[in-house]
Protein backbone atom coordinates (compact mmCIF):
# COMPACT_ATOMS: atom_id res chain seq x y z
CA UNK A 1 0.00 0.00 0.00
CA UNK A 2 1.06 3.75 0.73
CA UNK A 3 4.72 5.28 1.35
CA UNK A 4 5.22 6.63 4.72
CA UNK A 5 3.96 9.75 5.80
CA UNK A 6 5.83 13.06 5.49
CA UNK A 7 4.35 14.26 9.02
CA UNK A 8 6.01 11.95 11.52
CA UNK A 9 5.45 14.55 14.18
CA UNK A 10 2.03 15.15 13.29
CA UNK A 11 0.96 11.20 13.17
CA UNK A 12 2.65 10.79 16.28
CA UNK A 13 -0.86 11.08 18.02
CA UNK A 14 -2.96 9.46 15.74
CA UNK A 15 -3.23 5.61 14.96
CA UNK A 16 -1.69 4.47 11.40
CA UNK A 17 -3.47 1.49 11.85
CA UNK A 18 -7.18 0.54 13.22
CA UNK A 19 -6.63 0.44 16.71
CA UNK A 20 -7.90 -3.02 18.54
CA UNK A 21 -10.78 -1.36 20.26
CA UNK A 22 -13.01 0.60 17.96
CA UNK A 23 -16.32 1.28 18.93
CA UNK A 24 -18.46 -1.79 16.51
CA UNK A 25 -19.80 0.61 14.36
CA UNK A 26 -16.85 2.54 13.58
CA UNK A 27 -15.05 -0.63 13.59
CA UNK A 28 -17.54 -2.45 11.22
CA UNK A 29 -17.33 1.30 9.09
CA UNK A 30 -13.60 0.53 8.89
CA UNK A 31 -14.08 -2.90 7.94
CA UNK A 32 -15.78 -2.65 5.00
CA UNK A 33 -13.55 0.31 4.15
CA UNK A 34 -10.73 -1.74 4.03
CA UNK A 35 -12.56 -4.46 1.36
CA UNK A 36 -13.20 -1.63 -0.85
CA UNK A 37 -9.47 -0.23 -0.73
CA UNK A 38 -7.10 -2.95 -0.02
CA UNK A 39 -4.37 -3.81 -2.25
CA UNK A 40 -6.60 -6.82 -4.00
CA UNK A 41 -9.11 -4.04 -5.44
CA UNK A 42 -5.94 -2.16 -7.27
CA UNK A 43 -7.56 1.41 -6.89
CA UNK A 44 -10.60 0.80 -8.51
CA UNK A 45 -10.01 2.66 -11.60
CA UNK A 46 -13.06 3.52 -13.88
CA UNK A 47 -13.52 1.05 -16.22
CA UNK A 48 -11.15 -2.06 -14.55
CA UNK A 49 -12.09 -5.65 -13.79
CA UNK A 50 -10.89 -4.22 -9.77
CA UNK A 51 -14.15 -1.94 -10.17
CA UNK A 52 -16.32 -4.21 -11.55
CA UNK A 53 -15.24 -6.32 -8.30
CA UNK A 54 -15.61 -3.66 -5.87
CA UNK A 55 -18.90 -2.85 -7.67
CA UNK A 56 -20.10 -6.81 -7.19
CA UNK A 57 -18.84 -6.16 -3.16
CA UNK A 58 -21.31 -3.29 -2.80
CA UNK A 59 -24.27 -4.71 -4.62
CA UNK A 60 -23.88 -7.74 -2.55
CA UNK A 61 -23.74 -5.67 0.30
CA UNK A 62 -26.62 -3.22 -0.12
CA UNK A 63 -28.68 -7.26 -0.95
CA UNK A 64 -27.56 -8.36 2.62
CA UNK A 65 -28.52 -5.18 3.94
CA UNK A 66 -32.10 -5.49 2.88
CA UNK A 67 -32.11 -2.78 0.30
CA UNK A 68 -33.76 -3.13 -3.13
CA UNK A 69 -32.28 -3.14 -6.83
CA UNK A 70 -32.95 0.57 -8.01
CA UNK A 71 -30.50 0.19 -11.21
CA UNK A 72 -31.99 -0.59 -14.79
CA UNK A 73 -33.69 -3.83 -15.62
CA UNK A 74 -34.40 -4.44 -12.18
CA UNK A 75 -30.89 -4.85 -11.53
CA UNK A 76 -28.70 -3.23 -9.22
CA UNK A 77 -26.54 -1.43 -11.78
CA UNK A 78 -26.61 1.47 -14.40
CA UNK A 79 -24.23 1.27 -17.38
CA UNK A 80 -22.37 4.24 -18.15
CA UNK A 81 -20.35 4.24 -21.32
CA UNK A 82 -17.67 6.33 -21.68
CA UNK A 83 -14.73 7.17 -24.29
CA UNK A 84 -11.19 6.91 -22.89
CA UNK A 85 -8.24 8.97 -24.50
CA UNK A 86 -4.91 8.25 -22.78
CA UNK A 87 -1.27 9.18 -23.31
CA UNK A 88 0.65 6.05 -21.69
CA UNK A 89 4.11 7.04 -22.63
CA UNK A 90 5.84 10.64 -24.52
CA UNK A 91 9.06 11.53 -24.84
CA UNK A 92 9.91 15.21 -24.73
CA UNK A 93 12.19 17.46 -25.45
CA UNK A 94 13.15 21.54 -25.16
CA UNK A 95 16.43 22.44 -26.81
CA UNK A 96 19.04 19.39 -25.96
CA UNK A 97 17.21 19.10 -22.36
CA UNK A 98 14.53 15.92 -21.86
CA UNK A 99 11.38 16.43 -19.27
CA UNK A 100 10.04 13.58 -17.71
CA UNK A 101 6.63 12.51 -18.72
CA UNK A 102 4.24 13.06 -15.82
CA UNK A 103 7.01 14.63 -13.57
CA UNK A 104 8.10 17.73 -14.90
CA UNK A 105 4.82 18.08 -17.25
CA UNK A 106 2.20 16.09 -18.10
CA UNK A 107 -0.55 16.42 -21.56
CA UNK A 108 -4.47 16.51 -21.23
CA UNK A 109 -5.15 14.08 -23.76
CA UNK A 110 -7.75 14.86 -26.52
CA UNK A 111 -9.53 14.15 -29.88
CA UNK A 112 -7.28 15.35 -32.75
CA UNK A 113 -3.85 16.33 -30.32
CA UNK A 114 -0.83 15.50 -32.16
CA UNK A 115 1.31 12.51 -32.28
CA UNK A 116 4.82 14.46 -33.05
CA UNK A 117 5.20 18.12 -32.32
CA UNK A 118 8.15 20.73 -33.21
CA UNK A 119 7.43 23.97 -32.11
CA UNK A 120 8.92 27.09 -30.94
CA UNK A 121 8.51 28.34 -27.49
CA UNK A 122 7.31 31.81 -26.00
CA UNK A 123 6.92 32.70 -22.17
CA UNK A 124 3.87 34.80 -21.95
CA UNK A 125 3.64 35.63 -18.46
CA UNK A 126 0.04 35.35 -16.99
CA UNK A 127 -0.91 35.22 -20.73
CA UNK A 128 -3.66 38.23 -20.69
CA UNK A 129 -4.41 39.02 -24.41
CA UNK A 130 -1.93 42.19 -24.50
CA UNK A 131 0.93 40.00 -23.44
CA UNK A 132 1.00 37.63 -26.91
CA UNK A 133 2.49 38.98 -29.12
CA UNK A 134 4.20 36.77 -32.33
CA UNK A 135 2.94 33.14 -30.93
CA UNK A 136 1.67 31.87 -33.67
CA UNK A 137 1.85 28.52 -34.07
CA UNK A 138 4.36 28.22 -30.93
CA UNK A 139 3.91 26.68 -27.40
CA UNK A 140 3.47 29.40 -24.73
CA UNK A 141 4.18 28.82 -21.43
CA UNK A 142 1.35 30.74 -19.19
CA UNK A 143 1.74 30.55 -15.21
CA UNK A 144 -0.97 29.04 -14.11
CA UNK A 145 -2.35 32.14 -11.21
CA UNK A 146 -5.33 31.72 -9.25
CA UNK A 147 -5.12 35.40 -7.99
CA UNK A 148 -8.11 37.15 -8.25
CA UNK A 149 -7.31 40.26 -10.89
CA UNK A 150 -5.47 38.34 -12.88
CA UNK A 151 -6.64 35.68 -15.90
CA UNK A 152 -8.03 32.79 -15.12
CA UNK A 153 -8.01 29.40 -16.81
CA UNK A 154 -10.62 29.89 -18.82
CA UNK A 155 -9.31 33.37 -20.06
CA UNK A 156 -5.39 32.36 -20.61
CA UNK A 157 -6.65 29.58 -23.11
CA UNK A 158 -9.35 31.60 -24.66
CA UNK A 159 -6.34 34.20 -25.46
CA UNK A 160 -3.84 32.10 -26.03
CA UNK A 161 -6.12 30.49 -28.83
CA UNK A 162 -6.96 32.98 -30.25
CA UNK A 163 -3.16 34.24 -30.94
CA UNK A 164 -3.03 31.05 -32.63
CA UNK A 165 -0.43 29.44 -30.40
CA UNK A 166 -0.35 25.48 -31.35
CA UNK A 167 -0.70 24.97 -27.12
CA UNK A 168 -0.19 25.93 -24.04
CA UNK A 169 2.17 24.84 -20.98
CA UNK A 170 0.60 25.97 -18.12
CA UNK A 171 2.76 26.41 -14.91
CA UNK A 172 1.13 24.91 -11.71
CA UNK A 173 1.14 27.74 -9.31
CA UNK A 174 3.17 25.99 -6.19
CA UNK A 175 1.82 29.62 -4.67
CA UNK A 176 -1.56 28.26 -4.19
CA UNK A 177 -0.98 26.87 -1.02
CA UNK A 178 -4.92 26.11 -0.73
CA UNK A 179 -4.46 22.95 -2.78
CA UNK A 180 -0.63 23.11 -4.01
CA UNK A 181 0.57 21.03 -7.08
CA UNK A 182 1.01 17.68 -6.87
CA UNK A 183 3.55 15.90 -8.49
CA UNK A 184 4.03 13.22 -10.28
CA UNK A 185 0.49 12.87 -11.77
CA UNK A 186 -1.05 9.39 -12.18
CA UNK A 187 -0.98 9.54 -15.82
CA UNK A 188 -2.50 10.91 -18.54
CA UNK A 189 -5.80 10.29 -19.52
CA UNK A 190 -9.22 12.05 -20.58
CA UNK A 191 -12.65 10.10 -20.38
CA UNK A 192 -15.87 11.23 -21.51
CA UNK A 193 -19.35 9.71 -21.73
CA UNK A 194 -20.11 8.29 -24.98
CA UNK A 195 -22.67 10.44 -25.96
CA UNK A 196 -20.72 13.44 -25.21
CA UNK A 197 -20.18 15.36 -28.58
CA UNK A 198 -16.79 14.44 -30.46
CA UNK A 199 -15.13 17.37 -31.90
CA UNK A 200 -11.39 17.14 -32.84
CA UNK A 201 -9.02 19.73 -31.56
CA UNK A 202 -5.03 19.75 -32.22
CA UNK A 203 -4.32 22.57 -29.27
CA UNK A 204 -2.07 20.99 -27.14
CA UNK A 205 -3.40 21.79 -23.24
CA UNK A 206 -0.20 21.10 -21.10
CA UNK A 207 0.87 21.08 -17.27
CA UNK A 208 4.08 22.26 -16.35
CA UNK A 209 6.17 21.69 -12.78
CA UNK A 210 7.39 24.77 -11.56
CA UNK A 211 10.84 23.06 -10.72
CA UNK A 212 11.34 21.95 -14.75
CA UNK A 213 10.69 25.74 -15.92
CA UNK A 214 14.54 25.91 -15.76
CA UNK A 215 14.88 23.24 -18.35
CA UNK A 216 12.72 25.20 -21.17
CA UNK A 217 13.65 29.03 -19.75
CA UNK A 218 17.65 28.82 -19.67
CA UNK A 219 19.44 32.20 -19.63
CA UNK A 220 16.18 33.12 -18.05
CA UNK A 221 15.84 33.13 -13.56
CA UNK A 222 13.55 30.32 -13.54
CA UNK A 223 12.93 30.89 -9.99
CA UNK A 224 12.55 34.32 -9.73
CA UNK A 225 9.42 33.74 -12.75
CA UNK A 226 7.92 31.37 -10.55
CA UNK A 227 8.17 33.48 -7.25
CA UNK A 228 7.15 36.32 -9.02
CA UNK A 229 4.17 34.65 -10.49
CA UNK A 230 2.89 33.06 -7.26
CA UNK A 231 3.18 36.56 -5.51
CA UNK A 232 1.08 38.01 -8.68
CA UNK A 233 3.93 40.46 -9.53
CA UNK A 234 4.13 41.46 -13.01
CA UNK A 235 5.79 39.10 -14.81
CA UNK A 236 7.97 39.35 -18.40
CA UNK A 237 6.99 38.27 -21.85
CA UNK A 238 9.50 36.73 -24.31
CA UNK A 239 10.74 33.95 -26.87
CA UNK A 240 12.68 31.14 -25.97
CA UNK A 241 15.65 29.73 -27.80
CA UNK A 242 15.15 26.38 -27.99
CA UNK A 243 12.14 24.48 -29.67
CA UNK A 244 9.68 22.25 -28.00
CA UNK A 245 9.91 18.91 -29.05
CA UNK A 246 7.72 16.07 -27.93
CA UNK A 247 6.16 12.45 -29.31
CA UNK A 248 3.00 11.18 -27.78
CA UNK A 249 1.72 7.61 -27.90
CA UNK A 250 -1.95 8.21 -27.86
CA UNK A 251 -4.43 5.32 -27.22
CA UNK A 252 -8.11 5.22 -27.61
CA UNK A 253 -10.85 2.61 -25.83
CA UNK A 254 -14.33 2.78 -25.40
CA UNK A 255 -15.14 1.26 -21.64
CA UNK A 256 -18.25 1.00 -19.59
CA UNK A 257 -18.29 1.02 -15.68
CA UNK A 258 -21.58 0.54 -13.50
CA UNK A 259 -23.26 2.74 -10.91
CA UNK A 260 -24.48 0.44 -7.84
CA UNK A 261 -28.11 2.12 -6.83
CA UNK A 262 -30.22 0.41 -4.22
CA UNK A 263 -33.70 1.40 -2.79
CA UNK A 264 -34.75 1.54 0.98
CA UNK A 265 -38.49 2.07 0.08
CA UNK A 266 -39.93 4.59 2.49
CA UNK A 267 -42.91 3.88 5.07
CA UNK A 268 -45.62 7.14 4.17
CA UNK A 269 -47.18 6.85 0.85
CA UNK A 270 -47.87 10.36 0.92
CA UNK A 271 -43.60 11.20 0.85
CA UNK A 272 -43.03 8.49 -1.99
CA UNK A 273 -42.59 10.80 -4.32
CA UNK A 274 -40.07 12.85 -2.49
CA UNK A 275 -36.61 10.40 -2.31
CA UNK A 276 -33.37 11.36 -1.00
CA UNK A 277 -30.41 10.60 -2.66
CA UNK A 278 -27.29 9.82 -1.01
CA UNK A 279 -23.98 9.71 -3.45
CA UNK A 280 -20.66 8.27 -3.12
CA UNK A 281 -17.69 7.65 -5.36
CA UNK A 282 -16.68 4.17 -5.97
CA UNK A 283 -13.88 4.90 -8.52
CA UNK A 284 -10.09 5.58 -7.23
CA UNK A 285 -6.79 6.26 -9.88
CA UNK A 286 -6.23 2.24 -9.64
CA UNK A 287 -2.67 1.94 -11.44
CA UNK A 288 -0.59 4.84 -12.14
CA UNK A 289 3.17 6.66 -11.81
CA UNK A 290 4.72 5.09 -8.46
CA UNK A 291 5.35 7.17 -5.86
CA UNK A 292 8.61 5.51 -3.95
CA UNK A 293 7.94 2.25 -5.88
CA UNK A 294 3.93 2.02 -4.68
CA UNK A 295 1.64 1.69 -7.41
CA UNK A 296 -1.83 1.37 -5.99
CA UNK A 297 -3.49 4.42 -5.95
CA UNK A 298 -5.87 3.07 -2.95
CA UNK A 299 -8.23 5.85 -2.80
CA UNK A 300 -9.30 5.05 0.56
CA UNK A 301 -10.36 8.05 2.07
CA UNK A 302 -11.50 9.64 -1.81
CA UNK A 303 -13.75 8.09 -1.57
CA UNK A 304 -13.96 3.99 -0.46
CA UNK A 305 -14.49 5.07 3.05
CA UNK A 306 -17.81 7.08 2.48
CA UNK A 307 -19.27 4.19 0.09
CA UNK A 308 -18.52 1.61 3.14
CA UNK A 309 -20.32 4.85 5.30
CA UNK A 310 -23.32 4.14 3.03
CA UNK A 311 -23.31 0.49 3.42
CA UNK A 312 -23.00 1.36 6.94
CA UNK A 313 -26.14 3.31 7.09
CA UNK A 314 -28.69 0.70 5.63
CA UNK A 315 -26.65 -1.69 7.75
CA UNK A 316 -27.73 -0.40 10.75
CA UNK A 317 -31.23 0.16 9.30
CA UNK A 318 -31.71 -3.51 8.66
CA UNK A 319 -34.44 -2.85 6.00
CA UNK A 320 -36.34 -0.62 8.31
CA UNK A 321 -37.58 2.44 6.23
CA UNK A 322 -37.38 5.92 7.01
CA UNK A 323 -40.67 8.24 5.73
CA UNK A 324 -39.02 9.01 2.75
CA UNK A 325 -37.74 6.70 0.51
CA UNK A 326 -33.40 6.83 0.35
CA UNK A 327 -31.46 6.04 -2.67
CA UNK A 328 -28.07 5.20 -2.31
CA UNK A 329 -26.26 5.94 -5.17
CA UNK A 330 -22.45 4.36 -5.74
CA UNK A 331 -21.41 6.37 -8.58
CA UNK A 332 -18.49 5.91 -11.06
CA UNK A 333 -15.95 7.66 -12.75
CA UNK A 334 -16.04 10.77 -10.26
CA UNK A 335 -12.41 11.30 -10.51
CA UNK A 336 -12.78 11.39 -14.76
CA UNK A 337 -15.31 14.07 -14.39
CA UNK A 338 -18.34 13.51 -12.24
CA UNK A 339 -19.20 10.80 -15.24
CA UNK A 340 -21.27 8.97 -12.80
CA UNK A 341 -23.53 11.30 -11.58
CA UNK A 342 -23.94 13.24 -14.42
CA UNK A 343 -25.27 10.35 -16.33
CA UNK A 344 -27.59 9.16 -13.43
CA UNK A 345 -29.23 12.76 -14.05
CA UNK A 346 -29.51 12.51 -17.72
CA UNK A 347 -30.70 8.75 -17.55
CA UNK A 348 -32.11 8.61 -13.78
CA UNK A 349 -33.65 4.86 -13.06
CA UNK A 350 -35.63 6.77 -10.75
CA UNK A 351 -37.38 10.36 -12.33
CA UNK A 352 -35.90 13.36 -11.07
CA UNK A 353 -39.70 14.99 -10.06
CA UNK A 354 -39.31 11.90 -7.43
CA UNK A 355 -36.48 13.38 -5.89
CA UNK A 356 -36.42 15.75 -3.62
CA UNK A 357 -32.62 16.04 -2.14
CA UNK A 358 -29.00 14.75 -2.40
CA UNK A 359 -26.47 14.52 0.73
CA UNK A 360 -23.01 13.67 -0.92
CA UNK A 361 -19.94 11.72 0.98
CA UNK A 362 -16.91 13.10 -0.58
CA UNK A 363 -13.96 15.71 0.10
CA UNK A 364 -13.97 14.11 4.19
CA UNK A 365 -10.43 13.61 5.53
CA UNK A 366 -11.04 12.00 9.37
CA UNK A 367 -7.18 13.05 10.01
CA UNK A 368 -7.82 15.49 12.86
CA UNK A 369 -10.62 16.30 15.22
CA UNK A 370 -13.51 17.90 14.29
CA UNK A 371 -14.72 20.46 15.59
CA UNK A 372 -16.04 22.65 12.50
CA UNK A 373 -17.58 21.48 9.05
CA UNK A 374 -17.56 23.09 6.21
CA UNK A 375 -21.19 22.76 4.76
CA UNK A 376 -21.28 23.07 0.82
CA UNK A 377 -24.84 25.61 0.12
CA UNK A 378 -25.08 25.88 3.79
CA UNK A 379 -27.14 28.68 3.33
CA UNK A 380 -28.70 27.87 -0.05
CA UNK A 381 -31.09 25.31 1.11
CA UNK A 382 -33.06 23.98 3.76
CA UNK A 383 -30.79 21.00 4.26
CA UNK A 384 -27.86 23.36 5.24
CA UNK A 385 -30.53 24.41 8.55
CA UNK A 386 -30.92 20.45 8.94
CA UNK A 387 -27.19 19.80 8.64
CA UNK A 388 -26.56 23.17 11.28
CA UNK A 389 -28.81 21.68 13.59
CA UNK A 390 -27.56 18.21 13.69
CA UNK A 391 -23.98 19.72 14.24
CA UNK A 392 -25.15 21.79 16.90
CA UNK A 393 -26.50 18.92 18.92
CA UNK A 394 -23.20 17.32 19.11
CA UNK A 395 -21.06 19.95 19.48
CA UNK A 396 -19.76 20.17 16.17
CA UNK A 397 -19.88 24.17 14.38
CA UNK A 398 -20.68 24.74 11.08
CA UNK A 399 -19.21 27.21 8.64
CA UNK A 400 -19.59 27.95 4.32
CA UNK A 401 -17.05 27.41 2.67
CA UNK A 402 -13.87 29.45 3.42
CA UNK A 403 -12.06 28.58 0.05
CA UNK A 404 -14.29 29.11 -2.55
CA UNK A 405 -11.41 29.92 -4.92
CA UNK A 406 -11.32 25.89 -4.82
CA UNK A 407 -14.26 25.44 -6.49
CA UNK A 408 -14.80 22.19 -4.33
CA UNK A 409 -18.60 22.49 -4.34
CA UNK A 410 -18.91 21.94 -8.95
CA UNK A 411 -16.11 19.28 -7.90
CA UNK A 412 -18.20 16.59 -6.69
CA UNK A 413 -21.60 14.87 -7.22
CA UNK A 414 -23.67 16.79 -5.62
CA UNK A 415 -23.13 18.95 -8.54
CA UNK A 416 -24.99 17.68 -11.05
CA UNK A 417 -28.04 17.61 -8.83
CA UNK A 418 -27.65 20.56 -7.71
CA UNK A 419 -27.95 21.60 -11.89
CA UNK A 420 -31.04 20.02 -12.47
CA UNK A 421 -32.46 21.84 -9.74
CA UNK A 422 -32.25 19.13 -6.93
CA UNK A 423 -31.33 20.73 -3.16
CA UNK A 424 -27.76 19.48 -2.04
CA UNK A 425 -25.19 19.54 0.03
CA UNK A 426 -21.59 17.90 0.71
CA UNK A 427 -18.83 18.42 3.34
CA UNK A 428 -15.38 19.02 4.34
CA UNK A 429 -13.70 18.68 7.23
CA UNK A 430 -12.88 22.05 8.93
CA UNK A 431 -10.00 23.81 10.99
CA UNK A 432 -9.05 27.23 12.14
CA UNK A 433 -6.45 29.21 10.20
CA UNK A 434 -2.88 28.65 11.75
CA UNK A 435 -3.93 26.18 14.02
CA UNK A 436 -2.30 22.03 14.08
CA UNK A 437 -5.61 20.84 12.45
CA UNK A 438 -4.60 22.77 9.37
CA UNK A 439 -0.98 22.13 9.10
CA UNK A 440 -2.05 18.08 9.15
CA UNK A 441 -4.83 19.29 6.43
CA UNK A 442 -2.77 21.40 4.72
CA UNK A 443 0.31 17.83 4.45
CA UNK A 444 -2.65 15.48 3.23
CA UNK A 445 -3.28 17.43 0.23
CA UNK A 446 0.51 17.68 -0.49
CA UNK A 447 1.02 14.04 0.07
CA UNK A 448 -2.14 12.09 0.76
CA UNK A 449 -4.28 13.30 -1.74
CA UNK A 450 -4.84 11.24 -5.06
CA UNK A 451 -1.57 9.93 -4.08
CA UNK A 452 -1.24 6.22 -3.04
CA UNK A 453 -0.77 7.34 0.70
CA UNK A 454 -4.40 7.64 0.91
CA UNK A 455 -4.78 4.02 1.97
CA UNK A 456 -5.64 2.20 4.88
CA UNK A 457 -2.36 2.72 7.00
CA UNK A 458 -2.40 6.06 6.93
CA UNK A 459 -2.99 8.13 9.90
CA UNK A 460 -6.84 8.48 11.42
CA UNK A 461 -8.61 10.23 13.71
CA UNK A 462 -10.70 8.00 14.93
CA UNK A 463 -12.59 9.94 17.29
CA UNK A 464 -13.22 12.57 14.49
CA UNK A 465 -14.40 9.43 11.69
CA UNK A 466 -16.93 8.51 14.09
CA UNK A 467 -17.99 11.67 14.77
CA UNK A 468 -18.57 12.62 11.38
CA UNK A 469 -20.19 9.18 11.29
CA UNK A 470 -23.07 9.95 13.66
CA UNK A 471 -23.70 13.08 11.96
CA UNK A 472 -24.11 11.74 8.77
CA UNK A 473 -26.45 8.91 10.50
CA UNK A 474 -28.50 12.10 12.27
CA UNK A 475 -28.69 14.16 9.08
CA UNK A 476 -30.45 11.38 6.76
CA UNK A 477 -32.61 10.80 9.78
CA UNK A 478 -33.62 13.97 10.22
CA UNK A 479 -34.04 15.15 6.19
CA UNK A 480 -36.05 11.65 5.70
CA UNK A 481 -38.61 11.98 8.22
CA UNK A 482 -39.41 15.63 8.96
CA UNK A 483 -43.01 16.63 7.71
CA UNK A 484 -41.56 18.94 4.76
CA UNK A 485 -38.82 18.12 2.44
CA UNK A 486 -35.30 20.33 1.16
CA UNK A 487 -36.53 23.19 -0.67
CA UNK A 488 -34.24 25.92 -1.89
CA UNK A 489 -34.06 29.28 -0.04
CA UNK A 490 -35.24 32.59 -1.75
CA UNK A 491 -32.04 34.36 -1.19
CA UNK A 492 -30.08 31.47 -3.04
CA UNK A 493 -27.75 32.55 -5.81
CA UNK A 494 -27.72 28.41 -6.60
CA UNK A 495 -31.28 28.30 -7.12
CA UNK A 496 -32.40 27.39 -10.62
CA UNK A 497 -34.53 30.28 -12.04
CA UNK A 498 -37.59 28.17 -12.62
CA UNK A 499 -37.58 25.94 -9.78
CA UNK A 500 -38.96 25.32 -5.29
Amino acid sequence: MGMKYAYPLLALALSAAAPPKLDPDTAAWWATTAQLSNDSMEGRDTGSAAYDRAARLVAAKFNAAGLKPAGENGSWYQRVPMHEIGVPSATIIAGNRRLVFLHDLTVAPALGMPTHLNAALAYGGYCSADALRAVRGKIVICHGTHKAGLPGVAEREKAVRAAGAAGMLTIADPGFTVEPPRWPYAYARTVTLSTDPRKPDPFLKMTLNAAALGKLVTGKDAARLVGAGSAGKPLPSFDIPARFGAQFVIRKREITSPNVIAMLPGSDPGLANQAIVLTAHLDGYGYGEPVNGDRIYNGTLDDAAYVALLIRLAERRHGQPFRRPILLLVVTGEEKGLLGSKWFVAHPTVPLARIAGDINLDQLRPIFPLELLTVHALNDTTIGDDARAVAQGLGIQVQVDPEPERNLLSRSDNWPFMQAGIPATGFVFGYRPGSRSERIYRQWYRTGYHKPQDDLKQPMDWKAAADFNRFFYGLVERVADQPTPPVWKSESKLRPKTGS
